[in-house]
């Protein structure tokens, strides 16, 4: 005769699996104060980068918002030589061989800074730190977002050890800024991605002016 099963530790069983699938208390995700546009803008006057601030756009995977001027002598130079934006990796990385280096079109664009607006700062992190090898860059975050132990105790030190500035947005999208950010980090020269770079922001700073890329 087949052995009845226990019901009672059956119960007991499949009431535990039962417990354990209940839902934890939803915590609402930290949202940002006020449009990632408005709050570059408050952040890059803050900071003192006097340029103009470009729309978010997606820079080597990172959605970042530069702030940027356009070198007009050099526009006009490559105006009369026609050629105005280059946003072609591998033709912008030629630009740096030995042998092409010297008929390479000079830097158009002149990067006062770059921004990583995002509701966490792991994110922004991830988005700033490539672009803070060549000079500034610094975080947008919403206030909540900096009121934990995990900012105070790994977003700041390592915000630090990259020279990123930090800038707070309250709920009412005043910001604040709570991290300078400093010159003491080594700095890569010149090359194919910083060069490339400076190209996608040539570009944007046309479309932004309205000015002209090319001569006819």
């Amino acid at each position: 005769m087949a052995a009845t099963p226990n019901m009672e530790s059956s119960t007991v069983a499949g009431g535990a699996k039962r417990s354990r699938s209940l839902p934890s208390r939803v915590v609402p995700p930290i949202e940002l104060p006020a449009s990632v546009e408005e709050l570059s803008r408050k952040a890059a006057a803050l900071l003192g980068w006097n340029g103009i601030v470009l729309p978010e756009t997606t820079v080597l995977g990172r959605k970042i918002c530069v702030v940027a001027r356009l070198r007009t002598d050099v526009h006009a130079e490559r105006i009369a030589m026609g050629m105005g934006p280059v946003v072609d990796r591998a033709t912008v990385d030629t630009w740096t061989w030995p042998e092409l280096a010297a008929t390479a079109p000079a830097p158009a664009a002149e990067i006062i800074g770059v921004l990583a607006v995002a509701r966490h700062w792991r994110t922004a992190m991830a988005s700033a730190v490539p672009f803070a090898r060549y000079g500034e860059a610094a975080m947008v975050l919403p206030s909540p977002a900096v009121l934990t132990e995990d900012y105070v105790g790994n977003c700041l030190p390592r915000a630090r050890a990259y020279g990123l500035g930090i800038v707070t947005a309250d709920p009412n999208a005043v910001t604040d800024l709570d991290l300078e950010g400093h010159n003491e980090r080594m700095i890569l020269d010149e090359d194919p991605v910083s060069r490339l770079v400076n190209e996608i922001v040539y570009d944007q700073l046309l479309r932004e002016t309205e000015l002209p890329a090319e001569v006819d």
